[in-house]
């Protein structure tokens, strides 16, 4: 098989394959299937060289790289797999992509996991301009790496390996990530793939009491594609149970502000590591609603304060 040298000019290619393709067409009746099919064997490597041509850079995987290039671009827009597969040039993109994210420390949210957020409602379809989004889809969100990210898979691949459910693997990555912003593609990791790993996400907030927020769900700071868990602490029964919707409504209302002290999340400090809760005015346990006009937004330490002075009145 004849191979297309690398570094040719995209305007001699694609002259050359031109020709190719009028040369083929002159023969549709006059030969038989193996020699069409390949007079076309050529035309793959012309296309992957052209492809290649758009993106020059160098460097020990020129694929990767041209692929990093392409994406930081367009930053924040969602990018199809086959824009990449031409601009890598080579049939393995979707493994250097692999590469780029868990070796590397770049920020790339797979279409999957996207498509998984949108269904549980923990990101917007709208965020995307209404674009259709595939399965091997990828945005980046940053221009530069997460130098944890490596470890991050480390301890991902270990966890995955445990025989245990779904959802206690993916509460114990996040554990072991406490206060630290994870991605949805390495929730699905450690979850082996498994379709139902953000609709476990989701009822481990909702129904199992655990802190865990997206930009969704009341933290408009998280990028596109990352979970948290904002502190270790798994909420009281009667209190799991507050909608989504309802929750992001009172932090709006509040201005994302306790209302005792003023506390935000732009004062958070290590030494300080403070995270807002909900509190029932008429508590939960006392018939009081999940509704908007019977929650306030409270920092931890004022909320564990509230509910000091009520049991020493009671």
């Amino acid at each position: 098989m004849r191979r297309v040298a690398e570094g040719r000019a995209s305007t001699e290619l694609v002259e050359e394959l031109r020709e190719l393709l009028l040369n083929f067409s002159k023969s549709l009746q006059s030969e038989d299937l193996r020699a069409r099919v390949l007079r076309l064997v050529p035309a793959y490597a012309m296309l992957r060289s052209i492809g290649a041509s758009l993106v020059p850079v160098s460097g020990s995987d020129a694929a990767r790289e041209r692929m990093l290039a392409y994406l930081l671009r367009y930053q924040k827009l969602v990018i199809h797999g086959d824009e990449l597969l031409v601009v890598s040039g080579i049939g393995e993109w979707a493994r250097r992509i692999r590469e780029l994210r868990t070796q590397m420390g770049w920020p790339i949210v797979s279409g999957g996991t996207l498509k998984a957020m949108i269904k549980e409602q923990e990101l917007e379809e709208a965020e995307f301009g209404g674009e259709r989004i595939l399965v091997d889809d990828y945005v980046i969100l940053a221009d530069s790496p997460d130098r944890d990210a490596a470890h991050r898979w480390y301890v991902a691949n270990s966890i995955r390996r445990r025989r245990e459910s779904v959802q206690d693997k993916i509460l114990a990555f996040l554990q072991a990530n406490v206060g630290r912003p994870v991605t949805g593609d390495e929730l699905m990791y450690v979850a082996q793939n498994k379709t139902e790993w953000a609709r476990r996400v989701r009822e481990l907030r909702t129904e199992e009491g655990w802190a865990v927020v997206t930009r969704n769900t009341g933290r408009p700071d998280l990028s596109i594609g990352q979970y948290l868990l904002e502190h270790s602490n798994q909420s009281a029964a009667h209190d799991r149970h507050i909608p989504d919707d309802v929750r992001r409504q009172v932090l709006n209302r509040d201005g994302f502000a306790c209302r005792t002290c003023g506390w935000t999340r732009e004062q958070w400090r290590q030494e300080d590591p403070r995270t807002l809760e909900l509190h029932h005015v008429q508590h939960h346990a006392d018939g009081g609603e999940n509704s908007a006009g019977n929650l306030e937004t409270l920092c931890n330490i004022c909320h564990d304060r509230r509910h000091a002075v009520e049991r020493q009145r009671a």
